[in-house]
């Protein structure tokens, strides 16, 4: 399977071959839209932007080498940079309003509610995570939502597997205390 994404990757290159770029696709769309559904939890969404990915990804495919890292290790440095981009935009923020009202009127009561809870969930762990500096971001995104290695990690941002273990840790240690705040106040609010 490598020996044919290097074929691909070189008549894209050359050629701008079509059959090539769709196939080169189709090899990672799944996983691409795995990733970044795992971290929106809205099935449009996540489909635009493994779409803006693979654009990307073609748009630029002309300056990847391999010497560096993989061709499935580039991609996923695309997709985490795309999904850093999107989280800071002022467009999330119009959806994330838009979205929580649009399922208040269209979900039954149960439904609604469960798929709330969970929604928000998600949201507070990622608000947090977009809070961070760009290099956090990309590790916990990476061994979160893609289930990376460390070491896979390192190679995907050209840094030594030390700094990765030590930059996870620590911002985990901080997620969490900032979760736990949140919590506290939470349950303050409520007495």
């Amino acid at each position: 399977m490598l020996n044919k994404e290097k074929k691909w990757i070189k008549l894209i290159q050359k050629k701008s071959d079509e059959h090539a770029a769709n196939e080169l696709v189709s090899m990672y769309y799944s996983q691409m839209y795995g990733f970044v559904y795992k971290q929106t939890i809205n099935k449009e969404l996540a489909l635009d932007l493994t779409q803006e990915i693979f654009i990307s990804m073609l748009q630029s495919i002309h300056h990847f080498e391999g010497k560096r890292a993989s061709f499935k290790t580039w991609l996923y440095k695309i997709a985490t940079n795309r999904i850093v981009d999107y989280y800071r935009s002022r467009h999330y923020k119009y959806d994330r309003m838009s979205d929580a009202m649009e399922e208040l009127f269209i979900s039954g009561e149960e439904d609604f509610t469960v798929t709330l809870e969970r929604k928000e969930e998600v949201e507070r762990v990622t608000f947090h995570i977009n809070e961070l500096d760009l290099f956090p971001q990309q590790i916990l995104r990476l061994k979160l939502f893609a289930d990376y290695t460390f070491a896979e990690i390192a190679t995907t941002l050209d840094v030594p597997e030390s700094s990765v273990k030590t930059k996870y840790y620590a911002t985990i240690r901080t997620l969490k205390r900032r979760l736990e705040e949140q919590n506290d106040e939470k349950r303050n609010m409520a007495r």
